[in-house]
């Protein structure tokens, strides 16, 4: 299972995220307090950001956060007001490949997902890929089921321009409970997706149990930032856990986060 970082709020440095808290991504990358496979996330790196203007960046890796000098140095440099980052843990046959390292990007879209489709190239991976226009398609560069599951959020995004972030990943959380009972398989899907205007997270898992996924808001009444990992970053911050299924919506306006409750979609 890999470890997630989200943050919106008033402009930081990445470093602030990825390196300088007591339990930073950095630290649970090889010290994880509630990994529930492997040991060490260490088989890629990955950070996207948007600049000033809402232009997506993203810096990905196949090396270890640990032993990465470069992202290190360019978190000193970069500030950004919503980033989202993760370590990769792969799974079982995934090469270290950097097609397969996230975040995904597409558009204005950056997206990084912890969790896994049971047996996904004898289960979902060909009805996920049918489900998909031909320009969709052609986004999907590597094997993980994390970029089949972009692919399909990408796809539900563009199909209804009206909807919102909250509205598409709910849509897409249900197109694969659907494919999931019907091609008799499981899935967890902890996913943080933003498109610089909104950040929305999720919880989730079909037939077995999603991995851990907390937030923390400075203040609620007039918050500056909200942060979304899948450990506490430190011990002096006001951490909340995320129900099981259950997604967190954050808009730049109020920057005030709304947990909704998803019901069954089987």
């Amino acid at each position: 299972m890999c470890r997630l970082i989200g943050y919106f709020g008033n402009p930081i440095r990445l470093d602030e995220l990825l390196y300088k808290q007591e339990h930073s991504l950095y630290k649970q990358s090889y010290s994880s307090l509630e990994l529930k496979s492997g040991v060490v996330c260490g088989d890629g790196v990955g950070v996207g950001w948007y600049d000033e203007l809402g232009k997506p960046f993203i810096y990905r890796n196949t090396i270890p956060l640990w032993n990465d000098p470069n992202l290190e140095e360019l978190s000193n440099y970069v500030q950004s007001t919503c980033t989202v980052g993760y370590a990769r843990l792969a799974g079982i046959g995934e090469s270290l490949d950097i097609s397969n390292c996230q975040p995904f990007r597409s558009g204005k879209l950056l997206f990084v997902h912890n969790g896994e489709i049971s047996n996904f190239q004898e289960t979902l991976y060909r009805p996920i890929r049918k489900s998909l226009s031909d320009s969709t398609y052609r986004l999907i560069k590597g094997m993980t089921d994390s970029e089949h599951i972009f692919a399909l959020l990408v796809e539900i995004w563009q199909s209804s321009p009206g909807s919102t972030l909250f509205s598409a990943l709910r849509a897409t959380l249900q197109k694969l409970t659907e494919l999931a009972s019907e091609y008799d398989t499981s899935f967890s899907a902890n996913i943080i997706v933003s498109d610089g205007e909104a950040v929305a997270a999720t919880r989730y898992a079909y037939r077995t149990q999603a991995p851990t996924l907390y937030w923390s808001c400075d203040t609620l009444k007039h918050p500056n930032q909200v942060i979304v990992a899948s450990e506490p970053l430190s011990n002096n911050q006001n951490w909340t856990a995320f129900p099981e299924q259950s997604t967190l919506f954050i808009q730049a306006q109020s920057l005030r986060p709304t947990i909704s409750l998803l019901e069954s979609f089987a």
